[in-house]
């Protein structure tokens, strides 16, 4: 999801909030514009409040009393990234709309600024955005063969686990069926049934 971008539309209710969420890999650009519409409040201008949070909680934006705002960040940590929006004026109303511009990865690179300064244009320009992107796959290639090598840990010492977990309970079987035997025995010997 490198390539990633994302144009979301968000209603924001007169109370309460509204989140977007998107896991991200560590040391990803993301850069996100929002912007507040108007066209249900002609008179009023009300405003947003915005909190960006880490997967562990971490704040990495916050701000208030925002009709427009931008955010970037570069991910330290890996996980679901949290933007969470509500209205923080007194002119709510009945909720506005909220634009959300969310890019990630190599989309946030600005390609006409890379144009000019390294003076290329047509297919030069295309083959290095090429470029770019496969170099975005092979990082998360990279990054999606390192998850897997560590959930194939984690499922081998669960299976080792469970196969020991399964001859001691087969072993704690076999011992109360011998004790339960050798008590049935006694007792029927002391009975003189046997």
């Amino acid at each position: 999801m490198m390539l990633g971008s994302e144009a979301v539309w968000l209603d924001l209710p007169p109370s309460g909030t509204k989140c977007v969420s998107e896991e991200i890999q560590p040391n990803v650009v993301v850069v996100a514009d929002y912007m507040l519409m108007y066209e249900a409040h002609a008179t009023a201008h009300p405003t947003v409040a915005v909190k960006v949070t880490s997967p562990y909680g971490n704040t990495v934006h916050h701000k208030e009393n925002a009709t427009v705002g931008q955010f970037a960040f570069t991910t330290s940590e890996a996980g679901n990234y949290l933007a969470c929006f509500w209205l923080d004026s007194a002119e709510k109303g009945s909720g506005v709309s909220l634009n959300l511009d969310w890019k990630i990865g190599i989309a946030t690179k600005d390609w006409d600024s890379v144009a000019k300064k390294e003076k290329i244009e047509g297919v030069e320009l295309e083959l290095a955005k090429l470029e770019a992107a496969v170099e975005s796959i092979h990082h998360n290639l990279l990054y999606l063969k390192a998850r897997e090598a560590e959930m194939r840990e984690v499922s081998e010492k669960t299976n080792s686990r469970v196969a020991w977990f399964s001859i001691l309970s087969l072993g704690v079987c076999i011992v109360v069926s011998a004790l339960q035997l050798w008590h049935l025995q006694g007792f029927f010997q002391k009975k003189k049934l046997i």
